[in-house]
């Protein structure tokens, strides 16, 4: 073993390596390599050897700087002393190092181990050396106090970037690797560290596989761009982040900011990873790199921008915004009068992952995507109906099916930003985590203009956990759709009626008077009619499809007043078909006002008893003054007389007051008599306190055909009812003999009669009954029109009834409104719903009369099934009618 004293005047390789030097006599002293015995630390970065395609460039290992540095400052310019233990072949010495002339001083590879920058290399140790055992000591040491390797989270040089909080370093430009990585020295530590531009990136140098470079395009001209201003040159540095062992920074120089100075000069391109930790303001390079691309310089002498094909009209306007497309879109009306779809730029609504598993339910994105709604609701209350700036940032070409794969074609469209009142409306979904903001390629230009600002607003989202980041219970809404769904609608529709005004927001439109509603209380969505009024209908609702004038001017009209905007409505009633029919206000304007007094509707007779009705009929009269739009070729033409003929038998009008309670598909309806009213309400009061005393016990009655018997409606209440077919103990066929409904029911839902209640103390009290002097039009459509008119007028209300004449089912009668005194069944011949079913008899001739000059009058005005004339002559066997 030898042993010598030298003078350092060398350098540290690393953390486990120097070079030594003798003192001078005659000339330069010589050099030794000494690699430290038995320990290791961090290789430190190199790059791929020339002419050696194998080899790469390697980062440095964590800890590896430290070391080194370490090493560094407590050796260069002292004196040491060392011990070669072993000399390889190949020349490479090994051994221990001190501090000092002699053995006695600190040992290098001990302090190294003991403030954790170096391991121990066990497998070579033998138990017998002391000075090895020691060095075992102090790495269990350093483990357990967490030091340098042996912290959490390891050390590398993201702790001494860290250590710097983004404050500006002194330091001196060694090496420009190429425009935007730079090996710079820090002061006063001389620590030597490479740095990559925040933010930027320039051309670089590509190595090919022979081991030579070849420069990207402008990859040479950046790199003398960034030397000719910095190489040598005393700057500072902004030390701003070290992912992935890559150190981020800022150059500052006395004459400017280079990172900008390249964008400026086209030299570099802005990259989203790493501009979220530029500290200097990413809207300077972003208008950095607008400048160069505007001006075609170097790497964007080839730039088209996204909009470049459009008109400044088009890039930026002021458009009213109309509807909210799920969470993404709206769509406004231009100044000019057109509607046009806008996406909002580079953010993605919510959405579910993966197809939809439950395939049998219906599935509404709206309600079934989480965070969906409240997305909707965010843009619709700030939105609709509120003038905001677009500005086109570029339209996504359209793609075919065949282009995306799986996923679904979609048409051309248009991306901008959208303000409102200076606020970024994608960006404030985005801060209120109820959008994500989408990730680009680098050379993707298609992208909002404030795409900084969005994953500014996506991160803090994540860290507050708003909305989609949230780790709560994503929020469930469950809304019940009872459009249709007639037995739902029967039993929601007293609890709307009582309600008065109830507040909704109009979902969709499907014409002029028929829409869709969001009640937000009941949490449901309902199918409403306007009451009062007959608005021209649509192509879906004609047979040929072909739509009445006016239709889509009436559709358009209700769109704009009262799409997805909060209104209240008044419910008065329902038809057949679970649609409710009511009044719809909108900031003080009735809509069905408003229609008519528009020239878009005309006043249906229902609207006679209703408290609107002068209001309606004064708007009605104004707009026909005008002759505007379906009252353009109108003229009061003189109505036809039918001559009258002469009675010889005076015809009885006995009318007695009557409730009608249900109305069937074929137009018949059944009545309660006012006069025997009370008793059937004494009944019920006193029929369900017993059954409430002595509840039946389920299962204990077993139906029959012919059975009466109390069943328990959907309301929960028991009713007198008669078995009409058992299909099975689960489908039993009742008729409800005091209400004349029919519902099929579950056995269980049945029980015996009690004797007290029976059919001999009080009749069935529903009595069938048809109109009298009214052919019932055989068209199914025809038909359902009739009846939707019958139930909106007469169900559950009270008229005056006479009967006229037999029937083979039931008698034939005539009702009247109870307050006007109006023909119920001759107001329907009036509106061209029905045809008269002349009757011979010559008491009633007069009767026949009055209704055919009813029938004339809506031939005359086209009416419903008369809007194609007087078809009976030619079609009548074909259409099913006779005259």
């Amino acid at each position: 073993m030898c042993r010598l004293s030298v003078q350092a005047g060398g350098s540290v390789l690393s953390g486990c390596a120097i070079i030594v030097r003798g003192q001078p006599r005659g000339g330069p002293p010589p050099e030794r390599q000494i690699n430290l015995s038995n320990v290791r630390a961090g290789a430190l970065a190199r790059r791929a050897t020339q002419n050696q395609p194998e080899t790469k460039d390697t980062p440095d290992e964590p800890w590896a700087f430290q070391a080194r540095e370490f090493l560094r400052k407590k050796m260069i310019g002292k004196e040491v002393c060392f011990t070669v233990e072993i000399k390889t072949q190949q020349g490479r010495e090994y051994g221990m190092v001190y501090l000092g002339k002699d053995s006695s001083g600190e040992n290098i590879a001990e302090s190294l181990v003991a403030e954790g920058l170096a391991t121990v290399r066990r497998e070579g140790i033998r138990g017998t050396n002391p000075e090895q055992a020691r060095l075992c000591d102090l790495e269990d040491q350093a483990k357990a106090a967490k030091k340098g390797i042996w912290s959490e989270g390891g050390g590398n040089p993201r702790n001494f970037v860290d250590s710097l909080h983004q404050k500006p370093v002194n330091a001196i430009i060694e090496h420009v690797r190429d425009g935007s990585v730079v090996r710079a020295l820090l002061l006063p530590d001389y620590y030597l560290v490479t740095v990559m531009l925040s933010g930027v990136k320039c051309p670089s140098f590509k190595r090919e596989s022979d081991g030579t470079e070849t420069p990207e395009p402008f990859a040479a001209e950046a790199k003398f761009f960034t030397e000719s201003r910095l190489l040598q040159r005393d700057v500072q540095i902004i030390l701003e982040s070290c992912p992935n062992q890559v150190i981020l920074g800022t150059i500052l120089h006395p004459n400017g900011n280079i990172t900008e100075l390249l964008l400026k000069e086209g030299f570099a391109r802005c990259v989203d990873w790493s501009m979220a930790v530029y500290t200097q303001g990413a809207e300077k390079l972003r208008a950095a790199e607008r400048s160069a691309k505007e001006r075609k310089v170097r790497i964007w002498k080839d730039y088209v921008a996204p909009t470049a094909n459009l008109d400044q009209k088009d890039r930026q306007f002021v458009a009213k915004v109309m509807q909210v497309v799920n969470a993404d879109a709206i769509v406004v009306k231009l100044n000019s009068g057109e509607y046009k779809t806008i996406h909002l730029s580079s953010i993605r609504p919510p959405r579910i992952e993966g197809e939809n598993k439950d395939k049998d339910k219906r599935f509404r994105p709206l309600y079934d995507i989480p965070y969906m709604f409240e997305a909707r609701e965010f843009l619709r209350k700030k939105l609709i109906g509120k003038k905001v700036n677009v500005t086109v940032d570029y339209i996504r070409a359209a793609t075919t099916a065949a282009e995306t794969g799986p996923v679904p074609a979609f048409p051309e469209r248009t991306c901008a930003t959208v303000t409102i009142g200076g606020i970024n409306i994608a960006e404030a979904l985005v801060s209120k985590g109820l959008a994500t903001v989408i990730r680009y390629r680098q050379d993707d230009d298609q992208r909002s203009s404030h795409y900084d600002e969005l994953l500014a607003a996506e991160a803090r989202a994540i860290k507050n956990g708003k909305g989609l980041h949230s780790k709560k219970e994503v929020p469930i809404h469950r809304v019940a759709d009872i459009s249709g769904e007639t037995q739902k609608a029967k039993q929601f529709l007293p609890f709307l009626q009582r309600a008065g005004r109830s507040e909704a927001v109009v979902e969709y439109v499907f014409s002029g008077s028929r829409l869709k509603l969001y009640m937000p209380k009941e949490t449901c969505l309902i199918t409403f009619l306007l009451a009062g009024i007959e608005c021209p209908r649509g192509s879906r609702n004609i047979p040929g499809g072909v739509p009445e004038p006016f239709s889509e001017e009436a559709t358009l009209f209700t769109k704009e007043l009262v799409l997805q905007r909060e209104v209240e409505v008044e419910v008065e009633s329902m038809d057949k078909a679970g649609n409710f029919i009511g009044w719809l206000h909108i900031e003080g304007v009735n809509l069905s006002v408003a229609l008519v007094e528009n020239s878009l509707s005309k006043v249906h007779f229902t609207a006679e008893r209703s408290a609107y009705y002068k209001t309606l009929q004064s708007a009605e009269e104004v707009a026909r003054q005008r002759k505007d739009k379906i009252w353009a070729n109108y003229e009061e033409k003189p109505t036809e007389e039918v001559a009258q003929v002469s009675e010889e038998k005076e015809r009885v009008a006995n009318y007695r007051p009557v409730y009608v309670t249900e109305i069937t598909d074929g137009l018949h309806f059944y009545t309660q008599d006012v006069e025997t009213g009370a008793q059937l309400e004494n009944l019920m009061e006193t029929m369900r306190a017993e059954i409430a005393a002595q509840p039946p016990v389920e299962g204990s009655f077993t139906p029959h055909r012919g059975d009466y018997c109390i069943a328990k409606f959907a309301d929960g209440e028991w009713y007198r009812a008669r078995v009409e077919k058992v299909e099975s103990p689960a489908k039993v066929h009742v008729f409800y003999i005091d209400y004349g409904n029919r519902e099929m029911v579950s056995s269980v839902r049945l029980a015996a009669l009690p004797p007290a209640f029976s059919t001999r103390n009080l009749p069935p009290q529903a009595i069938e009954y048809t109109f009298a002097f009214i052919q019932v039009p055989q068209d199914e459509d025809a038909r359902a029109d009739a009846v939707d008119c019958v139930v909106r007028d007469i169900q559950n209300t009270q008229c005056l009834l006479n009967v006229e004449y037999g029937g083979a089912t039931c008698p034939h009668v005539t009702l009247l409104f109870s307050d006007s005194k109006d023909d119920v069944g001759q107001g329907l011949v009036k509106e061209g719903l029905v045809m008269v079913d002349v009757r011979k008899e010559k008491h009633l001739q007069k009767m026949v009369t009055e209704y055919l000059n009813s029938q004339e009058s809506a031939k005359s005005a086209r009416l419903n099934i008369w809007r194609y004339g007087d078809f009976r002559a030619d079609d009548a066997d074909e259409f099913g009618y006779r005259r």
